[in-house]
């Protein structure tokens, strides 16, 4: 089946369409129309027509379209379910908590849609500003250029069309390659929802097309980009003064201190923060530090956790972890298991491909830090597992990164949660949990190379909006 591109609130041809295909059984789901220039060029049109629509707009009717599409996505769950099953290969279990998300998402973004506001500024306080009553709104920025990944195709799509519709912009939507069909979906979804036209395009293609466009293009005054730290910095260097939030990479960090007990609450937490999805989350526990005097029980029993996952077809309700979103990751992962190995780490479980397309649960222990796998971005299942003496030397192995988006600690020491939240340099600390926890209502982004700007709806609405100063003399 053909899918176009959406613009101008129509289902558009595209010049050439390219063969999609299901990353666990290599089927051809779809063929997808790729945008070339004539069509970014109409997309952002379009968009910047109906700004102003936009602007105009009551909040209470920006709510009111996407309360609907709350419930478009509600009724249409196991619809959603499967596209991400066959286009990403997301076992349907996870999938579903997913749309979930989603659905919480838009709620939250219909929400903040009603509560945009400024505050008073007591320009008095100053002196030469008596006789003045001063105030802020916020207006929004016009044409948002909102660039996705494969891992969360409907979640953090919400997290970049919601806040917009919210505000009152519009939007040029360039999902990721591998999963253009959760986003063109939406196109109907939202017209449904009544979304006037032009206020969302969905264009599909190549990043250093699409990407480059509307990163370049003047007309777009923002890009919300989740994605590479390569591709992150490659576009704020061409980006000039454009707004710019930019979600990036991580190797989440996550310490269990002494004072814990090896719950099994806390090994399936790490079994679930390190697997889900088969790792291909940006918040994914990659590295494990554990006290010394816990490190050997902690192993066997994260161990044998890990094991009772089931590996298979994404549309198994029983299904855990499924393929990698292609054989070329499969094969990085392979690269880089061989070479912790060769330099003395041992796999405690998993370290070889099982598919062309699957590759196991992993658990590593004796991993140098300057192997890929430790110090690099694995995206994949799989984790490392050190031991450290003191929380000194645990959280400096945690800041021993070039990423910084959420970390970890499990403690009943209050003074070692308090010197975890000040001292762990990143963008979320999770105490007594693990890092790969969010809720979709808190801001979330991280320092360093994992990037700059804060998502979560409330924080991606300042993001998106200009703050305008009003100042009225009393008397002329």
């Amino acid at each position: 089946m053909k899918h176009h591109l959406y613009m101008n609130g129509q289902w558009k041809e595209a010049p050439r369409y390219t063969p999609l295909y299901s990353p666990y059984s290599g089927e051809l789901v779809a063929e997808v129309g790729q945008a070339g220039e004539a069509e970014i060029e109409e997309a952002i049109r379009a968009a910047e027509a109906a700004a102003p629509v936009m602007a105009a707009m009551p909040a209470h009717e920006r709510a009111a379209i996407l309360d609907r599409v709350v419930a478009i996505l509600e009724r249409r769950q196991e619809e959603l379910v499967r596209i991400l099953a066959l286009e990403a290969a997301k076992p349907v279990k996870t999938g579903r908590g997913e749309i979930m998300r989603t659905i919480q998402t838009y709620k939250f973004a219909a929400m903040e849609a009603r509560r945009i506001h400024g505050e008073t500024v007591p320009l008095d306080a100053a002196p030469g500003g008596e006789g003045r009553i001063a105030f802020t709104m916020r207006r929004p920025i016009g044409v948002v250029g909102a660039i996705t990944p494969f891992n969360f195709p409907f979640n953090l799509v919400a997290h970049k069309v919601g806040p917009a519709i919210a505000a009152g912009n519009t939007v040029v939507l360039k999902p990721a390659g591998q999963t253009p069909l959760s986003s063109l979906v939406l196109g109907d979804i939202f017209a449904e929802a009544g979304l006037p036209a032009g206020a969302l395009n969905i264009i599909p293609g190549p990043g250093a097309v699409v990407g480059e466009k509307l990163v370049r293009d003047s007309r777009v005054k923002a890009i919300t980009f989740t994605g590479s730290p390569a591709v992150g910095i490659a576009m704020r260097n061409k980006a000039g003064l454009k707004r710019m939030t930019l979600e990036l990479g991580s190797n989440s960090a996550l310490v269990i201190d002494r004072t814990c007990d090896m719950t099994p609450e806390l090994i399936q937490r790490c079994v679930l923060g390190a697997f889900s999805f088969s790792g291909q989350v940006c918040i994914s526990i990659q590295r494990i530090l554990v006290h010394e005097e816990k490190a050997e029980a902690f192993v066997q029993q994260f161990k044998a956790q890990t094991e009772k996952l089931v590996v298979g077809d994404p549309l198994d309700e029983a299904t855990d972890v499924s393929a990698l979103i292609s054989e070329k990751e499969v094969r990085r992962m392979e690269e880089w298991v061989g070479s912790a190995v060769a330099q003395g780490a041992v796999a405690v479980t998993g370290g070889k491909a099982v598919h062309p397309r699957l590759y196991p649960p992993t658990i590593l222990t004796g991993v140098p830090t300057t192997e890929p796998v430790s110090c690099q971005e694995v995206f994949g299942p799989i984790v490392t597992v050190g031991s450290f003496s003191t929380l000194d030397e645990a959280i400096r192995e945690v800041n021993n990164s070039r990423y910084g988006l959420q970390a970890g600690i499990y403690t009943n020491d209050i003074h070692a949660a308090m010197q975890a939240a000040v001292e762990m340099d990143v963008g979320g600390v999770m105490i007594n949990d693990f890092p790969t926890f969010r809720v979709d209502n808190m801001p979330y982004g991280g320092v360093k190379e994992s990037g700059f700007g804060r998502e979560g709806i409330k924080y991606a609405v300042e993001e998106m909006t200009e703050l305008k100063l009003i100042s009225i003399k009393l008397k002329p």
